[in-house]
């Protein structure tokens, strides 16, 4: 099995990840190759201590953004595409308490 913190990148903070975070949705930013049965596995091992079970997994993969070049005749760059996971857990994760 592989590491659980090589799996999961970081957490997501935003506007939107903080309003759901009330109704125990958790988005993370995950590996790419990474699949949902690994994802429940390595968030239940990392947040062990609360307890918390994973209900659910829904992934994305989030398209790189367009990225000009200051050459002529260049073709455009492209960011990094990255793989977004939504965990939904029965218990609050405590790492979100209080944002």
């Amino acid at each position: 099995m592989k590491d659980p913190y090589y799996i999961i990148e970081r957490p997501l903070l935003t506007e939107k990840s903080t309003d759901q975070a009330t109704t125990n949705k958790y988005h993370f930013r995950v590996r790419v190759d990474a699949n949902k049965i690994e994802i429940a596995g390595a968030i239940e091992t990392i947040y062990a201590t609360s307890g918390a079970k994973v209900l659910a997994v829904n992934t994305l993969t989030v398209k790189g953004k367009k990225k000009r070049t200051m050459v002529r005749g260049a073709k455009p760059g492209y960011s990094v595409k990255w793989k977004k996971a939504i965990v939904t857990t029965d218990k609050p994760i405590e790492l979100f308490e209080g944002i």
